[in-house]
């Protein structure tokens, strides 16, 4: 499975997991249903703030949801100078 599969199905997982619908989440993005699907699908590429907004709100790092790591705890923040 590669690293764009296995994004789609974590974002799906989720977001099930979470009991959400696509509405549900395509609100939180301040997009259309029809354009969540399109990212849970493939068919339309997730803007990088997107995927930054879906892991926060997740509460995983955009490396879980990428498939580059199998560890969902995010890194912890750096504190600002």
């Amino acid at each position: 499975m590669g690293e764009t599969d296995l994004l789609l199905q974590r974002l799906r997982n989720l977001r099930e997991d979470a009991d959400l619908r696509q509405k549900d989440i395509a609100d939180y993005l301040h997009c259309s249903q029809v354009t969540y699907s399109r990212y849970e699908l493939g068919t339309r590429e997730i803007p990088l703030e997107a995927l930054g907004t879906l892991a926060d709100f997740y509460g995983v790092s955009v490396d879980y949801l990428m498939g580059r790591t199998d560890e969902k705890t995010p890194y912890p923040r750096k504190k600002r100078a």
